[in-house]
């Protein structure tokens, strides 16, 4: 099981309050307080469901998104393009390395600043996610 929950610091529950973590045994969970009841979610579920509607977010926008990563990496050589656009395409390997070694918590602590968050309702239920630079859907 996942003892590096991805996501800690950046989720929180549907009324506002931020999510903590805790573990137990060799299993990490997110922690939310149901009016003065604490559930524990397991941080593997929640977060394997955040990465797999953001791979799905990426599927179809491979070429796009690896263009505009060479160029902010200042890199738009067509061979950095084209590693980039591999490990796009094999997005669920990457996703899966995200899960085992979690995110650093200078990469977290940035995300937040950047506006990332994500809500979760009492049953670790992904309700939204927040990310910089998005467009919302209007009829979300």
């Amino acid at each position: 099981m996942n003892n590096t929950p991805v996501f800690e610091g950046l989720i929180i529950d549907e009324f506002g309050n931020h999510v903590e973590v805790t573990h137990i045994g060799d299993e990490a969970f997110y922690v939310v307080n149901d009016s003065g009841f604490l559930r524990h979610i397991s941080s593997y579920e929640v977060d394997e469901k955040i990465l797999e509607m953001m791979a799905e977010q990426i599927q179809g926008n491979e070429e796009l998104i690896s263009d505009q990563t060479a160029k902010m990496l200042g890199q738009e050589d067509l061979f950095s393009r084209a590693i980039i656009q591999n490990q796009l395409k094999n997005i669920d390997q990457q996703l899966e390395a995200l899960i085992k070694s979690g995110i650093p918590e200078s990469g977290r602590q940035y995300l937040g600043m950047m506006g990332f968050q994500i809500t979760i309702n009492i049953h670790g239920e992904v309700i939204k996610i927040e990310q910089p630079g998005s467009i919302q859907d209007p009829d979300s």
